[in-house]
């Protein structure tokens, strides 16, 4: 092959090379690619009337569906925030939202809000602790209730492990991993004040 052919060849891979340190240096582009988040105005408008953390809505959907709308779980759970039919009747009821919303869980605004509505429900119930709020959402309320009622867990990130649904320890720290994530990847960005960040498991 001729000189020119190389010397073309070795250009590429130096551009490659640079590419590909630059990206690297540039941690934050690094992890937008690696976690993006979808329906921003939708998770912001939510966060903002429910008073809740938009990146607590987003880490349970990208734990829920990873930002898939079309998805059900084998339990039957629709849409984003993946919520139970019973779940969705109960809330639609008690949030007062058109039973329009029951046909429409698939709907990404939909479920966003239903979502949003009942985690900031839960997050009221347990007095501010998010931590509890995350397993409740995942466990359901009565679960939760029992295991704090019967000493079983403290309600704390600290004594996470004693929760007796290994799926939901396991859900409340995918959650939170998520969360810390975004926080730093698009607090700057999408105008949310670092120290709206709660700390977890303790009253805001």
């Amino acid at each position: 092959m001729s000189f020119g052919f190389w010397r073309r060849k070795r250009v590429f891979a130096l551009f490659l090379i640079a590419f590909i340190i630059f990206m690297f240096l540039s941690s934050s582009m690094v992890g937008r690619l690696l976690y993006p988040i979808q329906y921003k105005d939708e998770i912001l408008l939510n966060g903002d009337k429910y008073g809740l953390d938009p990146f607590l809505i987003a880490a349970i959907i990208r734990v829920e569906s990873n930002f898939k709308v079309d998805i059900e779980s084998k339990k039957g759970a629709f849409g984003l925030m993946q919520l139970m039919p019973d779940t969705s009747d109960w809330i639609v009821e008690m949030g007062r939202f058109s039973s329009t919303h029951k046909e429409n869980l698939h709907n990404p605004t939909v479920s966003i809000q239903l979502g949003s509505w009942y985690l900031s429900w839960l997050h009221k119930q347990y007095k501010g602790n998010t931590v509890a709020a995350i397993a409740g959402y995942n466990a359901g309320q009565g679960n939760v209730n029992r295991w704090l009622q019967n000493q079983e867990w403290d309600g704390t990130l600290e004594k996470v492990n004693s929760i007796p649904f290994g799926e939901t320890r396991h859900y409340i720290q995918r959650v939170l991993y998520y969360y810390n994530k975004y926080h730093k990847l698009y607090a700057e960005e999408w105008g949310v004040s670092p120290k709206m960040q709660r700390s977890i498991g303790q009253a805001p």
